[in-house]
């Protein structure tokens, strides 16, 4: 039942500040009929959203929640400036191909020349879910022109883990695609290569292997499943691409770990997605996709526009945005560097790495992985305690904590997990009380022993 305060009708909002600067009752679901002076708007607006959680205490989210205060000013000067507008913000333009540049030589792309910016073939995007968009569609363009006339009788197909983030669902449902989803198993939460040759076939359009999974934040095996591949088609095979989907890990491993291969150094790579609002480093929403080089993208998915003042080639599923996040993005470019970027990294992953240790050592948990990969911790409960880690997730929330439990998906379903994000922001101290309120919270529950669990199947967005 919906209780109102006695002079407010349903559906209003009442001010707080009685008689200071606003009294009338605002109507919350249609557009008032007066104008109300900024500063009592401000205020409705702005105690409101003191009712979400804490974005710095949210362990649940891979997206940035901390700048520089120089990055936020920067991009608070560039909110009005669009950027399909190239022509019009040719500075915004140059910011958003230097920042590909940057990314493509990062990914060890081919044929990039150091006085062309245009020598690196991809977009930036609102965020990896566009990206991959675009990284799927330039592949099934692809096996479409390699099946020829007959391909509009053949259903094309994505190979992929079960683990994957929902976009590639999404990329499937809305583009005609088949999603081939390779089973998890117990105490195996990425894919082999062996899986992923027993499902692709000649009308496989690519296969996505994941630099940083979204459950667990492992690394799926690249090199090798790229090494199988080239074996089948060796053998007579078919012929399949490899799209990483690195949002979460492509800001991470060139830096923690740049002996491994998984990106354009394997010549069956063809497309890499990251997330900037990630390990970037950047505000939301900033993501990349760039291709190895110009033959991977097809040109009949580039279009030409000429109605903003000059003829500019565009290759996205959006089209007016800002360009503010782009200049935050190029601000960390030039903040950090190879140098600074190592740096943050290697700081994070130290302190997951403290946070699993202490974890593991409390006899507790049982951890799956422990932060070295990408800086984050998944671990689960050890043993049977008498309640699950849905419990203990909502326990954390009351020290203002969120900290994700969910479970794992098809082939490990029983298998439940909490999983931390250790993100810029999340000192070695706030570490440090984060575990100690995970004591509190198991300790408390070792007392209780509660008969009764959280609903297993609570909302979590990856």
């Amino acid at each position: 039942m919906t209780h109102s305060h006695p002079s407010v009708p349903a559906h209003a909002i009442a001010p707080a500040y009685t008689g200071r600067m606003f009294t009338s009752p605002v109507p919350a679901l249609r557009l008032p009929d007066d104008p109300m002076d900024p500063q009592a708007a401000y205020r409705f607006i702005h105690d409101e959203l003191m009712l979400d959680g804490s974005s710095r205490l949210n362990l649940a989210t891979f997206v940035t929640t901390w700048m520089d205060p120089e990055a936020s000013a920067l991009m608070a000067e560039s909110f009005d400036k669009n950027m399909i507008d190239k022509d019009e913000y040719p500075a915004t333009a140059a910011i958003e191909q230097r920042c590909v540049s940057m990314v493509a030589d990062l990914f060890h792309a081919e044929n990039l020349r150091d006085d062309d910016p245009a020598s690196a073939v991809g977009v930036s995007t609102v965020g990896s879910s566009e990206a991959v968009m675009l990284g799927g569609l330039a592949m099934k363009w692809r096996w479409r022109a390699k099946a020829g006339k007959d391909w509009k009788g053949r259903t094309p197909n994505l190979v992929m883990g079960s683990n994957v983030q929902v976009v590639w669902e999404k990329f499937c449902r809305y583009f005609d695609v088949e999603p081939r989803y390779l089973p998890m198993g117990q105490d195996r939460y990425v894919i082999t290569p062996e899986q992923v040759i027993d499902a692709v076939d000649e009308n496989t359009i690519g296969v996505v292997a994941i630099l940083g999974t979204t459950y667990t934040g492992e690394l799926e095996p690249v090199e090798q499943i790229c090494a199988a591949l080239d074996t089948l088609a060796a053998g007579g095979g078919p012929d399949v691409p490899v799209h990483v989907d690195a949002a979460s890990g492509g800001f991470v491993v060139p830096f923690l770990h740049p002996g491994i291969k998984w990106d354009f150094r394997l010549p069956r790579v063809v497309s890499i997605n990251v997330s900037g609002h990630k390990y970037g480093l950047t505000y939301p929403g900033i993501g990349f996709v760039v291709w190895r080089n110009a033959e991977e993208l097809p040109d009949e998915l580039v279009f030409r526009v000429n109605y903003l003042g000059g003829d500019m080639p565009t290759f996205t599923l959006n089209f007016s945005r800002s360009g503010n996040q782009v200049v935050g993005q190029y601000y960390n470019f030039l903040r950090l560097g190879r140098a600074g970027y190592t740096e943050v990294m290697r700081t994070l992953s130290d302190t997951a790495r403290w946070l699993s240790h202490q974890l593991a050592a409390s006899e507790h948990f049982e951890v799956i992985s422990d932060g070295s990969a990408i800086p984050v911790v998944s671990c689960r409960l050890a043993g049977e305690r008498g309640y699950t880690e849905f419990d203990v997730s909502h326990e954390l929330r009351t020290f203002g904590w969120q900290v994700p439990a969910y479970t794992m998906p098809e082939g490990a379903e029983d298998v439940a997990v909490l999983r931390v994000v250790v993100r810029e922001g999340l000192s070695a101290d706030l570490a440090r009380a984060l575990f100690d309120d995970i004591m509190k919270s198991v300790t408390a529950l070792d007392r209780l022993k509660p008969a009764g669990h959280y609903d297993d199947q609570q909302h979590f967005s990856h």
